[in-house]
């Protein structure tokens, strides 16, 4: 069945309780977003009188409520994706309801095509598909052949008066760095000058991202400090449940709520009493490219089908107006439909998803919007370069590795960092730090703006770079917790102490505990793989499990309270100051958290401080380990800094990687504020052998970076980056490595070309043979028979030098090398007799290879260097 019902018909909570009156008692309902879960969840409890019982629940990541007697469950997309990979015909379930699926998210598609295949499967099975804005003509032409029943459901009772106000530019005017704030400011005066205060009415704004709504929402509280009747609530997804539960209550008699909203308001939440949108025709989308591995957050027009959802959010309590900024026949350029988001996404997890339940052949499987053929032949190109994909038979077939990895539920590069640490024995920091990677960063949008926070984490961040400073932040976190345990009193539970830390530093502290649920995730699975041993936590002595007992009895019983305080929250009344979060968080700092009494429960001491030394590196052996196994999992994803970048600013410097050229470090990045670490010192430098020129110092200390991913936004930047040692993390992970003869210039994967200049042939006298290069030892190691049989072989072989054209026979592999190597110095000398009179230079940090005219020579000089020679020589 196909329901397409106009915003405010009430199908999200109204068709589950009937489906429930049918008879039916397993009904599962998918929302895109968690904050849909929880609110629908409470919602339908609320209408069927159910507040306090377990026949409406919600499951999300990280958190359920439902039990084994729950009837109607709300669940994210991608959790009904794990449960189907589990238990193939979903016998858990009688109904499936596919709620919002004109936003076309990739799990939702993947889903509707595993829904399409059950259909046919299970003859018992009720698929309900639903949408406000649904491409009808789309759907019923898919559902074709399973005689899709369509309904269409009036929803507005009240008109909507859609008015145009498109902002004039002028032409010549530069692009603006920041929100204009002035059409919004006049729509609001105006508000204020026609509609009495007594005329109820509150105001929702629809921009595209956390930036323009800061700034928005400081010019309004502003505009509104004098008349104080108008209360400004941002609404994202990275506000904590409490914070956007403040977007239900409500204003003081004469003022009006203005909540400043993403496109989470379109269709996740329903806001009562809102009669005033403006919509700014803008959202933030993200999309991948293939070819570069970058992915792209920009701002884009909104479709149709999403300016008729935004305007919708106007006329369900009463009369409304829609303000849209921008003009009608901007209205009629935009997309009739928001793109899929298949065509925007890489689709490694999708493939490795597919195929692990067993739809190998992805060219049949029936999507509604097939992928691009290239897309997916990227996608699969990088799944066989990381081992996790090959041919069996000419069909696609997961390794061990791969099948390893479809079982996380994370991006391949981190599944692959979890896989490597049970491999060389170093599970327990990575598991901390792989959780750390996969959460949004805890670094607030202030975090650099605030100078205080700044110092603060100052003692905290790493050289290395920002896995490990993360790292460090989650384990300072994890300190102040086991330091500030409950004591006896409800109102004196001490979780000010990690909160108030957190807030100090510009961290969320959120993001922390979803790590720690991660990480027992990640920790399950792993075990379920038979990848690591299940271990024990040590048991308690008499006296401790007494007092455990205790602590236990004590926090599930305030668990109960703040739960049922939480069903039975009843809207309040706003205060003016409520944009203002400082003095509300520090009094919120005092109260008890549900979250810090919930991790309680989970941890005791034993447990804190086992996780408390997970989280630590600090011996240099645990570092390098650590840092070697992260470089596996994201490997080929490593930058060189470019060769000018000296003579640049910090915020001007360049990198470059295998897929994309002139990438910027992320202004957050710890290497952004720290680039000294990166340079060269003079003392690292060594003079160039005769003979040998470079744009690059020759040094043995050369760094590369390795990073999680690339973002593009105004600019290109490397995202999570780390430093490591160039080439010994070349020869590492390298997969094809090409050289020369004499084993001084290497090509790691069609990509990285690094010259070893110094050629050495002294005896190693601490393991025999010689050595060739600093790295490589010729002869070192014992003779076998199969290996014997290889270098007879070689010596029977005829060999022609390539320079000399002589032919010689039973020479070793050694002495071919040797002379080739000979045989080419001499063809360069006797070419070029020039290079016996040329001068030695120190060669400094910011050099470069200059050539003079005037005295025919080449040099290393800094740019000031060039200038002087250029004066001194004429």
């Amino acid at each position: 069945m196909l329901i397409a019902g106009d915003t405010g018909c009430g199908k999200s909570t109204q068709v589950p309780q009937y489906v429930l009156e049918a008879g039916y008692n397993k009904i599962v309902c998918t929302q895109p977003r968690r904050i849909a879960c929880v609110s629908l969840a409470k919602r339908v409890a609320y209408e069927t009188l159910t507040d306090y019982k377990s026949t409406v629940g919600y499951q999300i990541r990280f958190e359920k409520t439902k039990r084994a007697d729950t009837n109607i469950i709300f669940m994210t997309e991608g959790l009904l994706l794990r449960q189907a990979s589990e238990q193939d015909t979903l016998n858990s379930y009688d109904v499936i309801i596919l709620d919002e699926v004109h936003e076309r998210h990739l799990h939702g598609d993947f889903l509707i095509g595993i829904m399409k295949c059950l259909l046919h499967k299970r003859g018992d099975f009720k698929l309900i598909l639903m949408s406000a804005t649904i491409n009808i003509q789309l759907f019923s032409d898919y559902f074709a052949e399973e005689n899709v029943v369509v309904i269409q459901v009036p929803g507005r009772l009240y008109p909507i008066d859609v008015q145009y106000k498109p902002i004039v530019r002028d032409p010549f005017e530069r692009k603006r760095d920041k929100l204009d704030c002035s059409p919004y400011l006049q729509i609001l005066q105006m508000i204020d000058e026609k509609y009495l205060p007594h005329q109820k009415g509150d105001m929702l704004i629809f921009l595209n991202g956390f930036s323009e709504i800061s700034t928005l929402a400081d010019a309004i509280t502003e505009y509104s400090q004098y008349k104080k009747n108008w209360i400004v609530l941002p609404l994202h997804s990275t506000l904590s449940l409490e914070e956007q539960d403040k977007v239900f209550d409500y204003p003081p008699e004469g003022v009006r709520k203005c909540i400043i909203s993403t496109n989470i308001a379109e269709t996740s939440v329903t806001i009562d009493g809102i009669r005033f949108v403006i919509d700014s025709g803008k959202v933030n989308r993200m999309s991948y490219n293939t070819n570069l591995g970058v992915n792209k957050l920009s701002e884009t027009s909104i479709s149709q089908d999403s300016a008729k959802q935004r305007a919708g959010r106007a006329g369900r309590t009463g009369p409304g107006i829609c303000f849209r900024m921008y003009s009608e026949e901007d209205f009629r350029n935009f997309e009739a439909f928001t793109p899929a988001e298949i065509h925007l996404v890489p689709l490694e997890s999708l493939l490795l998803h597919m195929i692990s339940l067993g739809l190998s052949d992805i060219g049949n499987f029936p999507f509604i919007e097939k992928p691009a053929a290239k897309s997916l032949e990227e996608s699969m190109e990088k799944l066989k370069f990381t081992g996790a994909l090959e041919l069996d038979r000419e069909c696609l077939a997961l390794t061990t590795l791969g099948d390893a990895l479809s079982q996380l539920p994370v991006d391949l590069s981190i599944g692959k960092m979890l896989i490597m640490s049970t491999v060389f024995g170093n599970v327990n920091s990575v598991l901390a730090l792989a959780a750390l990677l996969s959460v949004q960063s805890p670094l607030t949008q202030n975090a650099y703006r605030n100078s205080d926070a700044q110092d603060l984490r100052k003692p905290l961040e790493s050289s290395h770079g920002d896995p490990i400073t993360l790292l460090n932040f989650y384990k300072e976190w994890l300190m102040i917790k086991q330091i500030s345990a409950p004591v006896q009193s409800h109102s004196k539970l001490k979780t000010e102490n990690s909160r108030t830390w957190a807030k100090k530093r510009c961290l969320e502290e959120q993001r922390f505990y979803e790590v720690t649920k991660l990480l027992e995730q990640f920790r399950d699975i792993l075990c379920d793989a038979n990848l690591m041993s299940k271990i024990m936590d040590g048991e308690l002595s008499s006296g401790e499990r007494a007092i455990r007992h205790g602590e236990l009895k004590q926090l599930k019983s305030m668990r109960y309270e703040l739960k049922n305080e939480s069903k039975a929250r009843t809207k309040k009344q706003l205060k003016y100051e409520m944009y203002n979060f400082g003095d509300e968080e520090d009094k919120c700092g005092q109260k008890t958290d549900i979250r810090d009494v919930e991790f309680r429960i989970s941890n005791d001491f034993k447990r804190l401080q086992k996780l408390l030394n997970e989280a630590s590196a600090d011996s240099y052996k645990d570092l390098v380990m650590l840092k070697l196994i992260l470089a596996s999992g994201v490997y080929p994803q490593i930058a060189v800094e470019d060769e000018f970048n000296s003579s640049k600013t910090v915020s001007e410097r360049l990198y470059h990687t295998k897929t994309k050229n002139y990438v910027f470090l992320r202004p957050m990045s710890y290497f952004a504020t720290n680039p000294d670490i990166l340079e060269l010192h003079n003392d690292d430098i060594e003079v160039p052998p005769p003979g040998y020129f470079s744009k690059r110092p020759i040094s043995r200390k050369h760094q590369v970076l390795v990073y999680q991913s690339i973002l593009e936004t105004k600019k290109v930047y490397l995202v999570n980056t780390m430093r490591m040692p160039a080439l010994q993390t070349l020869m590492l992970f390298g997969k094809t490595i090409a050289t020369n003869a004499s084993l001084t210039k290497f090509v790691f994967d069609d990509f990285l070309l690094v010259d070893i200049p110094y050629f050495g042939q002294a005896k190693n006298t601490q393991v025999g043979g010689v050595n060739v290069t600093e790295n490589v030892v010729y002869n070192c190691l014992l003779q076998e028979e199969w290996a014997c049989a290889i270098e007879e072989e070689i010596s029977s072989t005829p060999f022609e030098c390539p320079h000399c054209k002589k032919t010689k026979l039973g020479c070793s592999l050694f002495k071919i090398l040797q002379h080739e190597s000979s045989c080419a110095d001499k063809v360069k000398v006797e070419g070029n007799d020039t290079n016996k009179d040329k001068e030695v230079v120190i060669v400094k940090p910011n050099s470069k290879l200059y050539h003079c005219e005037t005295c025919n020579k080449d040099l290393y000089l800094t740019p000031i260097d060039i200038l002087k020679h250029k004066k001194n020589c004429k």
